[in-house]
């Protein structure tokens, strides 16, 4: 089934704060991939993992600050607007009723896939999206298992696949290594130290501004 629109990446994430770690794989993925665009999507409240130290206002902000002079990335505010618990299939809804021929593809970590199992709904979620995982070198997949069965039901080596489903497909592409941690940028700011060169000046300039990852707060 052929579309009339160009799949769209979305990556989701509590972006505290926002690096390049995140940005790069959003942009090498929106290359490599022939993407309209990827949306940046700070949640509102992660299910899966302790709060964020940032308010969700602070850590959108950022995102948005991080991707204005690059027009491929754009800061979606949904999750935020709606407050409440974050869950990808609400939004996967959310976005399939605003843009009905557009294909979907989730981006994620190759550690995020190997959970996805654990996602609410996750088996619904392949109904409305792809699944883009984004590996490093020596990664290791089950042999076994409900998320090796995924793969042998799922897998896609070819892009078009993508472009010409709205949703359905697995797709695995490889993304540079950049091992920057936001746990360890907030530890270092909260220090005195400079974290400059692991994420955007812009959000740099806005984390001293408004003491954000200020030591009373880590």
């Amino acid at each position: 089934m052929h579309q009339t629109h160009k799949a769209l990446g979305i990556l989701g994430g509590t972006f505290d704060p926002v690096h390049f770690g995140h940005l790069r794989m959003a942009l090498e993925l929106y290359e490599a991939l022939d993407l309209a665009k990827v949306h940046i999507m700070p949640c509102f409240q992660p299910v899966h993992r302790k709060q964020p130290v940032a308010t969700p206002e602070q850590r959108l902000a950022m995102v948005q600050s991080a991707v204005l002079d690059e027009p491929s990335l754009f800061a979606d505010d949904r999750e935020i607007k709606r407050k409440g618990p974050t869950y990808t299939i609400d939004t996967l809804l959310d976005m399939r009723s605003e843009m009905p021929d557009t294909p979907l593809c989730l981006l994620v970590g190759i550690d995020a896939f190997l959970g996805f199992p654990s996602w609410h709904r996750w088996k619904d979620i392949l109904n409305y999206a792809h699944l883009i995982v984004a590996h490093r070198p020596n990664y290791q997949l089950p042999a076994t298992g409900i998320v090796a069965d995924l793969m042998k039901a799922r897998l896609q080596n070819e892009i078009a696949f993508i472009h010409e489903n709205l949703a359905g497909g697995i797709l695995f592409r490889p993304i540079t290594s950049l091992e920057i941690s936001a746990t360890d940028i907030r530890k270092q700011i909260a220090m005195g130290r400079n974290p400059r060169y692991l994420l955007p000046d812009s959000v740099y300039h806005y984390i001293k501004q408004h003491g954000t990852y200020s030591i009373s707060r880590i």
